[in-house]
C-alpha cells in the first residue's frame, strides 16, 4: 500500500508539530527540577522534546525513512535560525526606559544558554533522530511491518540514548559535577522511554488511523540511509 503523497496536509501538520516541540524543547532545557522529593531532577525540556521522538517514529513508519530525514534536517535548520535570532536580539542596545531594563536582563540571562543548548541540541537531536529513524526503519523492512510497538520503542532507547549522551555532558559541563550530569542524562533517557510507552497506545492509533487515511504505509528497501542524501524524499 503505497503512493507518492510527498507532503499531504497530516504530515506537513506532523513535521510543523515536531519542530516546534524540538524549539520549545530548547527554551526549556535550562530549568530543572527535582522529581518526586528523589535524589534525581530532570530538564523541563522533558515535557516536550520526547514529543518530537514520537512523531519521528510516525512519520519514519507511515511515510518512510526519507521523508523523515527530510524532516530531520528541516528541523536542524529552523531550530538553529531561532538560536541565532535570539543571539541577536541579546546583542541589542538597552531600552531607553528603566522599567524595560530588567526585563532586557532577564531576558538576556533566559537566553544566554540558548546559543550553547541549541548547539548541543540541534548535533544530538541530528544523530538521536537519524538513529531512531534508521532503527525503525531497518526492523520495519525486516519485520515485513509487524511489531509496531516493539520497533517505536527500541528505536526511541537507541535514539534518546545517542541523543542524552552528547546534548547534557556538553550542556552542564562544568556547570554540575561529572556524576550529577551522567545522572541527568540517563534519568533523561529513562523519563523519555517511559513518557514514550506510556502514550504508545495513541501512537499505535494514531499510525493505523494515519495510513488508513493517507493510503500510505512506506516499507523501506532498496534506499539510501546517508543521512545527508536530503533531496531524495521520493
Amino acid at each position: 500500500m503505497e503512493k507518492s503523497n510527498v507532503f499531504s496536509t497530516r504530515f506537513l501538520v506532523m513535521a510543523v508539530t515536531l519542530i516546534v516541540c524540538l524549539i520549545t524543547s530548547n527554551f526549556f532545557v535550562p530549568r530543572l527540577w527535582q522529581v518526586a522529593g528523589l535524589p534525581l531532577q530532570l530538564s523541563g525540556a522533558v515535557l516536550l522534546f520526547p514529543v518530537s521522538y514520537i512523531l519521528n517514529d510516525c512519520i519514519t513508519e507511515v511515510y518512510g525513512y526519507r521523508k523523515a530525514r527530510f524532516v530531520i534536517w528541516l528541523a536542524f535548520a529552523l531550530s538553529a535560525f531561532v538560536a541565532l535570532m535570539a543571539q541577536f536580539v541579546c546583542w541589542l542596545p538597552e531600552p531607553l526606559q528603566d522599567g524595560s531594563k530588567p526585563v532586557a536582563e532577564s531576558f538576556n540571562g533566559l537566553f544566554a544558554m540558548v546559543p550553547k543548548t541549541t548547539a548541543a541540541s540541534l548535533v544530538a537531536f541530528l544523530v538521536g533522530s537519524t538513529v531512531n529513524a534508521w532503527i525503525m526503519s531497518r526492523m520495519k523492512a525486516r519485520s515485513g511491518g509487524k511489531l509496531f510497538g516493539v520497533r517505536a520503542i527500541l528505536s526511541s532507547v537507541g535514539g534518546e540514548l545517542a541523543d542524552s549522551l552528547i546534548f547534557f555532558p556538553v550542556v552542564f559541563w562544568g556547570v554540575m559535577p561529572l556524576g550529577a550530569v551522567v545522572s541527568l542524562a540517563l534519568t533523561q533517557v529513562c523519563a523519555k522511554v517511559l513518557y514514550e510507552i506510556v502514550i504508545l497506545p495513541v501512537t499505535a492509533w494514531f499510525v493505523r488511523h494515519t495510513k488508513r487515511a493517507e493510503g500510505v504505509d512506506v516499507i523501506d528497501r532498496g534506499i539510501s540511509y546517508n543521512p545527508f542524501k536530503i533531496s531524495d524524499i521520493q
